[in-house]
């Protein structure tokens, strides 16, 4: 199995169940995290990576991290300083529609979003309310762009898209898209020769239903125009993802063992979950398992079966700990005090 593994963690892309995959990885392999200094889970997100905002590093010892994978705006060059030369580099994509419209319920709180009442309205004359050089103006326009390490607000010309799109394919050895998301740890298992358990995995910081939108097709076509160089980026990836699949694995192949895959999360759903899904936040009963809220966004969460015996249940209780809680417990174990 590969255990030294870069995970650019692009927003509201399915993108916290992926890190409670590689948290329980690590976790149960015993491998280092590439932890901000001072804790958290931002590594000074917006400012692109440096590889000084990790705890421990320095440029003097040649100390590498097995697993960097918090919130940060990717830079190879400063990221290669932090982990082993042979480290796999993966990270996820979601339709920039979706994501949009993700975006502006959960980063309400915005200076580009906190005045427009809809995002409808916000799309009418978005410079109305964006603007380029407000310090969290990102969260607003071609957000995956960003977090890529390039400039949101550049021009679209087919130059500057197929340069990015190269960029991106000389850094990146898969590319995974959150709406085939089963699909996408299949090609990761088989990219990381990890077994069946280490994907499996339960949805995380997911929104209630309640608080999305359905979009007008107008709306739509406004989303993709006001986020075009995402789009570019999006529409030829879910193109290489497909065609990875049909090349190395096959359609036949790929189905069998997303059965399996889904199989098995509802097998330990049926271990580990009160009534088997997520719940409202209000209805959370251990208190160590509620997730963030944030924006208008409404985050569900778990309860876990009463009962477990001692394994099962913290087998169960990895899966569920949202990603803030479980980023903290690794901070804390893996910078205990070490005593003489």
């Amino acid at each position: 199995p590969k255990t030294d593994i870069v995970f650019l963690k692009v927003h509201k892309s399915a993108s916290s169940t992926v890190m409670n995959i590689l948290f329980r990885f690590g976790e149960t392999h015993n491998l280092t995290f590439a932890f901000p200094i001072g804790g958290g889970n931002q590594l000074f997100y917006p400012q692109h990576f440096l590889a000084r905002f990790v705890k421990g590093f320095s440029p003097r010892s040649p100390q590498r991290f097995n697993i960097l994978c918090h919130h940060m705006r990717f830079l190879q060059p400063e990221v290669q300083k932090v982990v082993p030369h042979s480290a796999v580099y993966f990270s996820i994509l979601r339709n920039p529609v979706q994501l949009m419209e993700s975006s502006f319920a959960y980063y309400k709180g915005t200076s580009a979003f906190s005045h427009a009442h809809s995002l409808e309205e916000f799309l009418s004359h978005p410079y109305h309310f964006y603007k380029p050089m407000d310090r969290d103006s990102h969260y607003a326009r071609n957000l995956m762009t960003f977090d890529f390490g390039f400039n949101p607000d550049g021009e679209v010309s087919t130059e500057r898209v197929q340069l990015m799109l190269k960029a991106i394919e000389a850094s990146f050895d898969l590319l995974l898209i959150s709406e085939y998301f089963d699909e996408s740890m299949v090609l990761l298992k088989e990219m990381l020769c990890w077994d069946l358990d280490s994907v499996v995995s339960f949805p995380l910081n997911i929104r209630d239903s309640s608080t999305k939108s359905p979009l007008s097709d107008t709306i739509v076509e406004k989303i993709k125009d006001w986020n075009r160089l995402d789009w570019e980026i999006y529409t030829h990836f879910n193109r290489t993802f497909w065609e990875r699949i049909d090349r190395d694995f096959g359609r036949e192949r790929m189905q069998r063992e997303v059965k399996a895959l889904r199989e098995r999360q509802a097998e330990l759903a049926r271990i580990c979950l009160q009534g088997m899904s997520s719940v409202a936040p209000e209805d959370i009963k251990d208190s160590s398992l509620q997730p963030l809220q944030h924006g208008t966004a409404k985050i569900l969460g778990y309860n876990l079966k009463k009962g477990l015996d001692k394994e099962t249940e913290l087998m169960c209780r990895r899966l569920v700990t949202p990603e803030l809680q479980y980023s903290s417990a690794l901070y804390k174990k893996q910078f205990a005090q070490k005593h003489p």
